[in-house]
């Protein structure tokens, strides 16, 4: 199984570089160069091509080697990276993100995406059922790790490297791992798609997909169960940085401290699901602790509203509030394994030619949830108020617990 796994974690981890750039880095430079808490939202537009990924993903499953698309997408990645480097914005500008910059992030967005359905048509493809637990702990885990070394590390580098040395060191990377997706073993010996497997390209390919076993109920799930998390998790940091915080503090623990818990509840979640531990009834227990957190986080910010709230070194205030958005990054990271080893189970009750835009299919709905409420967290805080916004986050937490209840047999 490590010949497996290691490659595995190679390449996940470059895929969640573009991640660590967006959602780590640039809505703390933003925020402390004035822009509204509005504005900083609205910079997740850029995260728009990973909501297409049904339009190719029946390419990259049907046409070719899922390895071959997963060498040239990672190339594709160095390449980009390579544009960025010639191309620095000019100086001063940290406030507005640049068009050129923009649109070459919006690339990156593209050529991750395509990457991310051949990286997990690969892992359906070489994963058995008992070894999907670990697979997606390396999955998840790997992915933040690369997310937290382009957040929280850019954040640590921007002072000592400059903007072409930054970039060029991220195409390196991605060239790397493209040789790597190559070269791989495990990688060489999978079989590509036989012309008798190719699904027919027609109208009811979405119904298709709808008709395998427990997809309506994972695909309402995977929709839901992160809209109070993600509201929360955009807006909480920015609101310590308004209060005080320093923008290096603050990236510090909401980057490497707050995903360094991440990763331990992902580990925590795999490790449980290897010990032969049921699926739904984790999955409840992790969502109920998860809305716990949260109602402890709400309570701290609340208690931030009052006059004689002081975040300042030392205080037992200011470790609360970093405690709480550590633990719910944990909490998270439990939640999310959990998550994504249900949507690969149910991916794998499709047919073997559909399961890779069956998989893309549930990814995109994840990720529209997650977006959804990450892009307009700040707007519902500018025009609701912190505690009526705080309020729906709590509620829509407790949805996806009430939801359980009517999973299918085909996912107990």
């Amino acid at each position: 199984m490590r010949g497996k796994l290691l490659p595995l974690a190679g390449l996940y981890l470059v895929q969640g570089l573009p991640y660590g750039l967006q959602s780590g880095l640039l809505p703390v430079l933003l925020r402390a160069g004035g822009l509204s808490l509005t504005r900083v939202g609205l910079t997740k537009v850029l995260y728009a091509p990973w909501l297409f990924k049904l339009v190719w993903a029946p390419l990259v499953g049907t046409r070719g080697s899922p390895r071959a698309w997963l060498t040239l997408s990672t190339a594709a990645l160095g390449l980009v990276c390579g544009l960025l480097a010639a191309l620095p914005p000019a100086e001063g500008g940290q406030a507005e993100l640049p068009v050129t910059v923009a649109g070459l992030l919006l690339l990156l967005n593209l050529g991750a995406a395509v990457q991310d359905v051949a990286l997990d048509t690969l892992a359906m493809q070489l994963l058995e059922p008992a070894e999907l637990g670990p697979g997606n702990t390396v999955q998840v885990v790997a992915y933040k790790l690369g997310s937290v070394l382009a957040g929280g590390g850019l954040l640590a580098l921007v002072p000592t490297l400059s903007w072409p040395q930054l970039f060029l060191l991220l195409a390196a990377t991605y060239w790397l791992a493209a040789a790597l997706a190559w070269a791989t073993p495990a990688l060489q010996q999978l079989p590509s798609p036989q012309p008798s497997e190719l699904p027919p390209h027609t109208l009811h390919l979405l119904q298709d997909l709808l008709a395998v076993s427990g997809t309506l109920w994972t695909a309402g799930f995977v929709l839901t169960y992160k809209l109070g998390e993600q509201g929360a998790s955009s807006l909480f940091p920015l609101l310590l940085l308004d209060r005080g915080l320093s923008a290096p503090e603050l990236g510090l623990w909401n980057s490497v401290g707050a995903v360094a818990c991440s990763i331990a509840g992902s580990s925590l979640g795999g490790a449980l699901l290897s010990g032969h531990r049921k699926l739904l009834p984790l999955l409840r227990s992790v969502l109920q602790f998860r809305l716990g957190g949260l109602a402890c986080q709400t309570t701290l910010l609340f208690y931030l509203d009052t006059p004689w709230a002081r975040l300042d070194p030392g205080t037992v205030l200011r470790g609360a509030v970093l405690l709480s958005l550590c633990l719910q990054h944990f909490l998270g990271g439990l939640v999310t394994t959990a998550t994504f080893t249900l949507m690969m189970c149910c991916s794998q009750l499709a047919p073997s030619a559909l399961q890779a835009t069956h998989y893309s299919l549930l990814a995109t709905l994840e990720l529209l949830g997650k977006l959804l409420l990450g892009t307009l967290a700040g707007a519902l805080a500018d025009s609701l108020g912190l505690h009526l916004c705080f309020s729906l986050f709590l509620a829509l937490s407790a949805i996806p617990i009430l939801y359980l209840s009517l999973a299918p047999r085909a996912l107990a």
